[in-house]
């Protein structure tokens, strides 16, 4: 019995592993991307984007169908691991298991990288919008004498009475 199933991971795990790989290439040229503001490159990444996504949606659909499937044959099955250790699968796949697990490690990293790239970017384009509305004046940080801070409403590109 534990070797249909130390069959079964090890061939679940080499499918994770290589869509794992895929999605670490995919974010690496997203974030060169986004940090060379590569508009095209960008929507050149999203046809790839779709089948990862689609592939990575597989991998969840037959991970839940292992584990449906284990705790059915009455395997301690709530993740991938600990039905790894309750089939007691080798070395070998246990090996894949933490690999799979480091790559996830990796690819949260990446996700965090490409966040952050993606805020720069939008913090930039509020800046050039606040300066098109204000029309790249600053109001002063203290009134003169009493008179209001700002006089006249400025910018053109929001409503004032908004």
């Amino acid at each position: 019995m534990g070797t249909v199933w130390e069959r079964e991971l090890a061939d679940f795990l080499n499918e994770l592993i290589t869509i794992q790989e895929q999605v670490l290439t995919y974010l690496r040229e997203k974030r060169t991307c986004l940090a060379n503001a590569d508009a095209e490159g960008l929507a050149a990444l999203v046809p790839r984007c779709e089948y990862i996504q689609s592939r990575l949606q597989q991998c969840l659909d037959r991970r839940g169908e292992l584990l449906n499937k284990a705790r059915q044959e009455g395997f301690s099955a709530d993740n991938v691991r600990t039905l790894a250790e309750s089939a007691g699968v080798s070395r070998a796949v246990s090996n894949r298991l933490a690999e799979a697990a480091h790559n996830m490690r990796l690819l949260q990293i990446h996700n965090l990288t490409n966040w952050m790239l993606n805020q720069r970017a939008l913090m930039h384009l509020s800046q050039l919008i606040e300066i098109i509305a204000t029309g790249g004046q600053r109001a002063p940080t203290y009134e003169k004498r009493g008179t209001p801070v700002c006089e006249t409403p400025q910018g053109s590109l929001l409503d004032q009475s908004v």
